[in-house]
């Protein structure tokens, strides 16, 4: 299926750069080891790398913004140095660094600037009005965001605003939603290609559209689920992780009393409630499992649901995987898909005994014909382990706004965007 561009936002690829001056903000936050202090993983680095090199390419005079940790993430919170680094040799541009946000020094170092030139200002998360605490304290509307020390300091100094952090667009803070009220306003190519995906699954899907929904994070199952049945974007939802045992419980099938231990334990049993409200909605969009693994002297061992309840030895036992019956189940539903999302891996699969559900439910996705995205961290490091990333349509990096987005909820990125859009189109 091909990507069909309606979203409404500018693309960097459909505005003239030369001689522009261009405040760009990517999500460039990266895991740091506690020890050394140092970059454990470039993903981020490497898929702001593009929309950097395209801007420089293109004769801009680039100064990039970025966070790296928070004051709730305080280990994580270290200057921006070694990002610079990064970004120099992914791009092969000099990208100099600047341990200053919006004082006299960065604002003279972005009057300085020369086409092809870009500059790495300081930790965004060094100014109070960035931090976490702030957004979620003062509540500042972009508009009223016009009077923060950053949008007063730098806007002036540029010709265009460039954003390509769809991670972060759950996030109201200055830095991602209030320079396009006051600058002509771009996607860069990561916000523009994770935008248009997740758009096309939640909007456009082809159909029969196919959400798996596992791993532990129930909430964002159910924060999509009914969103995605409301909205007849879903036609199916595969279960597994511990959505599926929820939602055999709420069919009435006994997982014994370890199970129902294990999710109180959680605070997760409130959830078969909620599970039992979508089966009675909508009963033939769920596909849920047959049977489920177990451990037995260190082995794995595999039970029909529909018989755990009559055996004793099964009343003490998790169930860590789908069986082989469900994963063919699955299996067969997946090769009749036009679009599949997946969220969430289907078991614990970091243990090899575990692993069988998600390794071959995950080959049978990365080897259909539909239109895939699979996004979140446990998902893609899943995916990694047993497919190829190149075999999917798309691979979504975003995490917690990819899972906001299609449980309907609006990003105040996307919301600042196609304001600026609706304006600059004029």
């Amino acid at each position: 299926m091909e990507e069909v561009n309606r979203i409404r936002m500018t693309s960097i690829d459909d505005v003239a750069l030369k001689g522009k001056t261009v405040l760009f903000r990517p999500d460039i936050n990266s895991p740091i080891d506690p020890a050394t202090k140092k970059i454990v993983n470039t993903n981020r680095l490497e898929k702001a790398a593009p929309t950097l090199t395209h801007l420089l390419e293109g004769g801009a005079k680039v100064a990039i913004i970025a966070h790296q940790g928070d004051t709730l993430d305080y280990q994580n919170l270290i200057p921006l140095s070694e990002h610079a680094s990064i970004l120099s040799s992914l791009t092969g541009r000099t990208v100099t660094y600047l341990d200053d946000v919006c004082g006299p020094k960065a604002i003279e170092t972005v009057k300085a600037l020369k086409e092809g030139e870009a500059v790495l200002l300081g930790n965004l998360r060094y100014l109070s009005e960035e931090i976490t605490a702030f957004e979620k304290e003062v509540k500042l509307a972009p508009q009223e965001m016009q009077s923060t020390w950053l949008v007063r300091s730098l806007a002036p100094l540029f010709d265009l605003y460039v954003n390509d952090a769809f991670a972060a667009a759950h996030r109201s803070s200055p830095s991602m939603v209030a320079f396009q009220e006051v600058l002509p306003t771009a996607g860069g190519k990561q916000l523009v290609a994770e935008y248009t995906a997740l758009s096309n699954v939640a909007s456009h899907p082809i159909h029969p559209c196919i959400f798996v929904l596992g791993g532990g994070k129930i909430s964002d199952a159910f924060g999509m689920m009914k969103h995605v049945l409301v909205n007849n974007t879903a036609d199916k939802i595969l279960c597994g992780g511990i959505t599926a045992l929820v939602m055999l419980l709420a069919q009435n099938k006994e997982l014994g009393q370890r199970t129902r231990t294990f999710l109180q334990d959680r605070d997760l049993t409130h959830f078969i409630d909620e599970a039992r409200e979508l089966l009675a909605m909508w009963p033939d969009r769920f596909v849920t499992p047959l049977d489920l693994a177990y451990e037995k002297d260190g082995e794995r061992f595999e039970s029909d649901v529909l018989e755990i309840i009559e055996r004793d030895e099964l009343q003490t036992k998790l169930f860590p995987d789908l069986g082989s019956k469900s994963i063919e189940l699955y299996k067969t539903e997946i090769a009749k898909a036009g679009s599949v999302f997946v969220n969430g891996p289907a078991g614990v699969y970091e243990d090899s005994r575990w692993e069988k559900a998600t390794k071959e439910i995950w080959k049978a996705i990365a080897a259909c014909n539909a239109y895939t995205v699979i996004g979140g961290g446990d998902t893609i490091t899943a995916a990694t382990k047993f497919t190829n990333l190149e075999d999917y349509s798309y691979v979504c990096t975003a995490g917690g706004a990819m899972v906001r987005f299609l449980s309907g909820k609006k990003l105040p990125l996307i919301l600042a965007m196609e304001k600026a859009w609706e304006r600059d189109k004029e």
